[in-house]
């Protein structure tokens, strides 16, 4: 693969250099880089020699004086500078699996590559490896690394991913343990699969992996309306979520009065089915398992409760509308009364929306669509702004899962849209005006 410069940082070397977007890398110190961390390494030196290949066809050979870990300033066409690695299991619970045909081709794609873990922090089963990866991953310290275990028991695990060879996977994180490889884990729980006395076998099976393998975040299997010709799961109930959260705080004592960790985490998913009130933010041992949505109802709050305290409040005139997922709506609710204790004046709806697109099911704002906010909200009375959680938009694009545009659902509702970035500090911000 080229390694195609897409832009150079300004004031940088690179581009004091004279190297510019549309050249291609073609080697550093005559090596050519396998990916990114391959270029990485080999520019942790204070003399580089680079090989560039101008649109010309022209070839500069550049030596370079910098500091040890001093970048030169390019980015790449390709991100990873490499093909991306894709899943070859057919899990049984693969939210993939479950989407509706004529979507973006990106969101079809199934990854499972190391080097996506470090840099994003997806998840990984390990099964798509081989020993020369798990090696690269050793001898690069790419740490941590995040794991979908799901099972420890090898049968069950065979089954579940629908891969002969996934039952090796405790031999595979010891090796990085033994390395030093610091792991998060994840547990996809499958009602009547690896729930019940799979999952007491698979945590305390896991705990023999720590200190490196710092948390593991239980969550529940997402089950969409697409679920034709698939495996049958079924949700899980009130009482189902009872019994995983018993699970798991039983053995979150045991840890911590041995290790001084928490280590296994329910996501917020299970309190609120179970009608139970979400833990301390003490239990939460750093909100390791964040992306997986595990503390970020006890988080937000945390940081909604910090910002007021900060505030005198007034009696500004506002009126706002906030769309989110069934899920978050109650708490969201909750922080807007708070609010409205120290600004009377400013008018907080909140529209809990529910996700036709995918399934009643998905009740998590970062999985409702355009559409869905168009057709819920037309003709509501929605103030002056609609707030929006960042976490429904493509990364750093204004796009939702269905590819409505932020625009087309602004022009569609005839509001303006705030995207509410992840913290409770920008709620309030964006909620006042201020």
């Amino acid at each position: 693969m080229e390694h195609v410069i897409r832009a150079v940082a300004p004031g940088s070397i690179a581009q004091e250099l004279e190297i510019r977007p549309g050249d291609v890398l073609l080697s550093v110190n005559g090596q050519v880089p396998e990916d990114v961390f391959d270029y990485r390494y080999l520019m942790n030196e204070e003399e580089v020699l680079v090989l560039i290949r101008k649109p010309d066809g022209e070839e500069w050979e550049l030596e370079i004086e910098k500091e040890y870990e001093e970048d030169l300033g390019l980015e790449f066409e390709n991100g990873l500078m490499d093909d991306y690695r894709s899943c070859r299991n057919k899990c049984i619970f693969c939210f993939i699996d479950q989407l509706p045909g004529g979507m973006r081709d990106t969101l079809y794609f199934k990854d499972d590559d190391s080097r996506l873990s470090f840099l994003q922090g997806n998840y990984l089963t390990l099964t798509n490896m081989s020993d020369r990866d798990l090696d690269r991953i050793i001898y690069y310290k790419l740490s941590p690394i995040n794991i979908s275990f799901q099972a420890t028991n090898p049968e069950l695990r065979c089954r579940m991913l629908n891969n002969r060879f996934a039952g090796d996977i405790l031999k595979k994180a010891k090796k990085l343990k033994d390395a030093g490889i610091r792991m998060n884990g994840q547990i996809v729980l499958c009602k009547g699969v690896n729930d019940g006395e799979e999952l007491e076998r698979s945590i305390r099976d896991l705990t023999g992996f720590l200190p490196e393998l710092e948390s593991v975040s239980v969550v529940p299997v997402g089950l969409t309306r697409y679920r034709e010709g698939l495996y049958p799961l079924t949700p899980f109930t009130k009482e189902d979520a009872r019994r995983v959260l018993s699970c798991i705080h039983r053995w979150q004592r045991k840890l911590y009065e041995e290790y001084g960790t928490h280590f296994i985490h329910g996501g917020d998913e299970w309190y609120i089915l179970a009608g139970e009130p979400v833990p301390g933010e003490d239990t939460y041992d750093g909100y390791l398992q964040l992306e997986n949505g595990v503390g970020m109802v006890r988080l937000l709050e945390e940081e909604v409760l910090e910002a007021l305290e900060c505030r005198t409040g007034d009696d500004r005139r506002r009126e706002v509308s906030i769309a989110t997922g069934v899920l978050a709506a109650p708490y969201l609710q909750e922080h807007a009364e708070r609010i409205r204790e120290k600004y009377p004046n400013v008018r907080i709806k909140i529209f809990p929306i529910k996700n036709d697109f995918f399934g009643e099911k998905i009740t998590v704002a970062g999985l409702l669509t355009g559409q869905d906010l168009i057709r819920q909200l037309t003709g509501q009375a929605l103030g002056e702004r609609l707030l929006l959680t960042g976490h429904m938009l493509k990364s750093g694009e204004p796009v939702f899962l269905d590819d409505v545009t932020v625009e087309e659902v602004e022009n569609a509702l005839q509001i303006k849209i705030s995207i509410v970035e992840s913290s409770g500090n920008d709620l309030v911000e964006k909620i006042t005006g201020y």
